[in-house]
């Protein structure tokens, strides 16, 4: 059982200051808790790029990036101050193509600002108006991670033993942290997650700073584990989910839910909402990191000299391999994901 109340240092990785952006470097956490500076947008962007966050980090770093570059914009005239924030949120969508929700971020920060009402604004006026929108946007996340998490820990009978795969970050935490308030004792199982070993760093570490005592494996063992009964359902993130219900998570996942459908459990997915953007799975542009960062693990290089790589960061789910997937207005069946869309903002349902 956890010691309730704990909060863990990944759940706030991303501060906006005076004069820059420190980002939790989560590359080497948690044997170092070293801070990245960013001082332009551009830094943002390239610390997205290198991994320096990872998972939910990215959306909270794209606002505050949104907020350099109109701090960058400043002193531009009408036009051109906008063409700046546009130029900045174009490059940070670049950053990581398949995960929407810096896409997302970028769309409704501008939408508030250069490509809403504040069009033909100076620099001047905008910035104070893009770090309005970015907060809000932030906030509105946030109360979306509480929903999701109520709706999560509703699938997850008293005494669960959960297997995990990568970092679900706020969506992991906020689901445990509903668990709690509803009296559920939950386990954890959580794979190591290569090539950057996310599960057993920051998945693993997050549950311990909450009071938890993770059972950590390696990404192989996921088959043997839910033979031996090690856990009685999985529960991941995504980094997309399309409106016929495929799912685009860390590669890996989709051995995860093979594995659970082969013994017969549950496999569900947390996602804010599905991407009316992406009808189907063709839509997913999915990304291809450089394949030496296979050969290497922290910093070392674990192959062979003249051994190549091939790393695909994602991998998609389909649809008949997922249980449920679970969004800020509820818990759905996979063909039927699209009825999130028929939930207004703040409305909450459960689709079967």
């Amino acid at each position: 059982m956890s010691d309730t109340g704990n909060t863990p240092v990944l759940a706030d990785s991303v501060r906006l200051t005076g004069d820059g952006v420190d980002i939790l470097d989560r590359r080497v956490y948690p044997f170092e808790r070293r801070w990245v500076r960013c001082a332009t947008a551009e830094d943002v962007a390239v610390a997205i790029e290198r991994m320096v966050t990872q998972s939910l980090g990215p959306l909270f770093a794209t606002t505050a990036g949104l907020v350099l570059a109109a701090r960058e914009a400043a002193r531009l005239g009408p036009g051109a101050a906008a063409e700046r924030l546009r130029a900045a949120g174009a490059r940070l969508i670049a950053t990581r193509p398949t995960n929407n929700h810096i896409r997302d971020a970028v769309r409704a920060v501008l939408a508030a600002t250069a490509d809403g009402p504040l069009a033909d604004a100076s620099g001047e006026e905008l910035l104070p108006a893009v770090t309005e929108a970015a907060a809000r946007h932030d906030e509105s996340r946030r109360a979306g991670f509480r929903a999701l998490g109520r709706h999560a820990a509703e699938l997850l009978p008293d005494g669960a033993r959960v297997l995990t795969h990568c970092w679900g970050d706020a969506y992991l935490v906020a689901t445990v942290r509903a668990a709690e308030e509803q009296g559920r004792r939950l386990e954890f199982v959580c794979t190591e997650t290569r090539p950057y070993l996310q599960g057993a760093r920051l998945t693993a570490a997050a549950l311990v700073e909450m009071g938890y005592r993770p059972t950590l494996i390696t990404d192989g063992m996921v088959p043997a584990a839910l033979a031996n009964g090690l856990a009685d359902v999985a529960l991941v993130a995504s980094d997309r989910v399309t409106m016929d219900g495929h799912v685009v998570n860390k590669v890996g996942t989709l051995a995860v839910a093979l594995a659970a459908r082969e013994f017969g459990v549950p496999f569900h997915v947390l996602s804010h909402a599905p991407d009316p953007l992406s009808p189907g799975i063709d839509h997913v542009e999915i990304e291809h990191r450089d394949g030496e960062e296979v050969l290497h693990v922290l910093g070392t290089r674990t192959a062979a000299e003249g051994v190549r790589g091939y790393y695909p960061a994602f991998d998609a789910t389909p649809p008949h391999l997922v249980t449920r997937i679970v969004t800020e207005r509820g818990a759905f069946a996979p063909s039927r994901v699209a009825d999130h869309f028929a939930y207004g903002a703040g409305a909450e349902g459960r689709a079967g």
